[in-house]
């Protein structure tokens, strides 16, 4: 029992510290109206692992955080990305392209008013949410799609058992 706690609380760690690696590495795209943020492509990882999504969460706020984002960035954000984790990690045993889609949708949902309202950007909110979605599109579904054909290979030797 204490074993897998410490398993699990190692790979949201481990899952968060990448987001946020991730993240900086490529911080040119991963923020503004128009942003591929790449660090997205670890919303997959809760089809193999719930101890994603409080990695994802946790890397997604401190990634926001030490980027520069304000507060309903920070916030909002994150919340966000928590909602995309739990809704793959619900969906994870269906069509990994359906297990793919809630990080898409959240995101679309909630970063556009965040730009729009938070930030002051001043293009239209259906634009914004265009913007937003594609490049959660290419981060989670294209580039999601190849980690997760990766990972299925090595799926045993990589995630343990990390039930909370």
């Amino acid at each position: 029992m204490k074993n897998k706690r410490v398993t699990y609380l190692t790979q949201a760690a481990m899952i968060a510290a990448l987001y946020v690696v991730l993240t900086f590495v490529f911080a040119p795209i991963s923020f503004g109206e128009i942003q591929v943020r790449i660090s997205e492509i670890l919303t997959v990882l809760p089809i193999f692992s719930p101890a994603a999504i409080p990695g994802l969460f946790v890397g997604c706020f401190l990634g926001n955080i030490l980027g520069g984002a304000i507060l309903p960035d920070v916030v909002f954000g994150s919340i966000a990305t928590l909602l995309g984790a739990l809704g793959t990690y619900c969906l994870r045993k269906q069509l990994k392209v359906l297990a793919l889609l809630p990080p898409v949708i959240a995101n679309i949902c909630v970063v556009p008013f965040v730009l729009r309202y938070a930030y002051g950007v001043a293009l239209p909110i259906p634009f914004l949410m265009l913007t937003v979605g594609v490049g959660e599109v290419i981060s989670c579904e294209l580039l999601g799609n190849v980690l997760v054909a990766v990972l299925s290979k090595y799926k045993n030797r990589i995630f343990a058992s990390a039930e909370a």
